[in-house]
């Protein structure tokens, strides 16, 4: 498993969004959910996620246009994980172009959707450096370290991702919740 990871459930299916929660947080990862469009954009553009699982059809915004706005709009690429019972070839071309780095097809297993959530948080970071430099502060993604000036920082596991965090969003600041 990799670290806990911060992902975003965008379904208007309360059922569905609560098993996709449960089964999530259950392997440690932190779930929020929005139930639009709407509601899904603001906080996928106002919060941190490591990975967003998105419905298509959606109350407000659908899917696509969500992912497209993302795409457009968000400071950082957010992995997008295109969830539907839309299982035509012309679907998933559809959802590819308009910004979606996965698509998984209703009905799913739930270990599916896990491997598929991590593995793109592990491409995502593919071609980040291992070593986060902010000034003096030096972060090494690789061994979790964190330096300032030529100290070590010693720190726990929750102040590490804490400052990984505020670091990986840098200049733009966090708010509380995130």
């Amino acid at each position: 498993m990799t670290s806990a990871l911060s992902i975003l459930v965008v379904e208007d299916e309360t059922d569905i969004a609560a098993n996709i929660g449960d089964y999530l947080e259950a392997q440690g990862h932190e779930v929020d959910f929005a139930y639009s469009g709407t509601q899904g954009l603001e906080l996928a553009l106002n919060s941190y996620f490591d990975v967003i699982v998105l419905d298509v059809m959606l109350p407000g915004l659908d899917g696509l246009q969500i992912c497209l706005q993302l795409r457009t709009q968000s400071t950082r690429h957010i992995p997008i994980i295109m969830l539907t019972a839309r299982d035509t070839l012309d679907d998933k071309l559809i959802g590819f172009k308009q910004g979606a780095d996965d698509y998984l097809t209703k009905p799913f297993a739930l270990a599916e959707l896990l491997v598929r959530i991590e593995a793109l948080s592990i491409r995502h970071r593919v071609a980040t450096d291992h070593v986060l430099e902010i000034g003096e502060l030096k972060i090494n993604r690789q061994t979790q370290t964190v330096k300032r000036a030529q100290s070590v920082i010693p720190l726990s596991n929750l102040h590490y991702q804490i400052l990984l965090a505020i670091a990986e969003s840098h200049p733009k600041p966090l708010s509380r919740s995130d």
